[in-house]
């Protein structure tokens, strides 16, 4: 390890494992010329990938059946909570990340400006080494909807490259076994007033690739996630907006069918009862968004006034 390298007192870098015997070794030594400890979370490999990062230095710790990206960060994150670290960071065993970046993400943290820092393709100096546009389009949707309901500002939610200070490493909490982690965390990071900082990264897309999500279903079930949690944090603008569109949608068809009464029944039930069921949803998206709403308000208040709890 470089000597000269300003950086925490003790830091440890983790990585989910699944069949990644191509590159997991030269990762595992490039990472340990910047932190004191490397720790593999092999998630039910089927290759030589737990053996090869063994003999590269890393402590590895095996999962018996594949658990999911999110499984094996947890199961990183409590292992880590038993040791004595200063910080923390998380990056692919695939070759994405560049190591050589750990001193830029870990900076943030030894300076006390962050507790969690992401290393990010979208801010200045940052990038994505031929990342195909559909992905980058699905970043970007995501990542909208995601500030949308966290306020954070954070430009790559997606980003798997992280560093997280002692005090994030103890009070970050996430329930997710898949890909949906990534938002989870920011969530719970927001929840609980840390500091989230980006830092910019290159990440490469020439790699070989062992994981066992595509990039669409790992876009789908990100977003869904994002839009369930927006749901519930801005129930009016996720269900009224909506709702006030189709209410008006309901209300053109029912004018338009007011001027042709003249036309046959036949013609006039079709669009009236469509009309009506469209109209009438509308109305109740509305109403729910606003009781939602109210709801999360109250209880706000509630816990505030009764706990002390902002």
């Amino acid at each position: 390890m470089d000597g000269t390298t300003s950086r925490p007192r003790r830091v440890i870098a983790g990585m989910p494992v699944f069949n990644e015997e191509e590159t997991i070794g030269t990762v595992v030594m490039l990472a340990l010329q910047h932190v004191d400890e490397v720790i593999c979370i092999d998630d039910g490999s089927s290759d030589a990938s737990a053996r090869i990062a063994e003999a590269c230095g890393a402590t590895v710790i095996r999962h018996r059946v594949n658990r999911g990206y999110g499984g094996a960060l947890k199961t990183l994150f409590r292992h880590a909570r038993g040791m004595d670290v200063d910080a923390l960071v998380i990056l692919d065993s695939d070759g994405q990340h560049n190591p050589a970046d750990i001193p830029a993400l870990l900076a943030p943290i030894e300076a006390g400006e962050a507790d969690f820092t992401i290393g990010s393709r979208f801010v200045n100096g940052g990038g994505g080494s031929d990342m195909p546009a559909y992905r980058r389009l699905g970043i970007k949707v995501i990542t909208a909807t995601s500030n949308l309901s966290n306020d954070l500002g954070v430009r790559d939610t997606q980003s798997g490259f992280r560093a997280f200070s002692a005090k994030a490493l103890q009070l970050l909490r996430f329930d997710a076994e898949g890909m949906e982690l990534s938002l989870e965390m920011l969530e719970d990071a927001h929840e609980k007033h840390l500091s989230v900082r980006e830092v910019p990264t290159v990440i490469r897309y020439d790699v070989p690739k062992g994981s066992n999500y595509t990039a669409v279903s790992h876009g789908f079930t990100v977003l869904s996630w994002a839009l369930i949690s927006l749901s519930q944090k801005k129930p009016l603008l996720v269900l009224g907006i909506p709702g006030m569109g189709l209410f008006a949608t309901g209300a053109a068809m029912g004018m338009n069918l007011a001027q042709n009464v003249t036309t046959t029944l036949d013609s006039v039930l079709g669009p009236g009862l469509t009309a009506v069921w469209v109209g009438v949803l509308g109305l109740s998206l509305m109403a729910a968004g606003v009781v939602l709403q109210g709801v999360r308000s109250l209880l706000r208040h509630l816990i505030v006034d009764h706990f002390g709890i902002d």
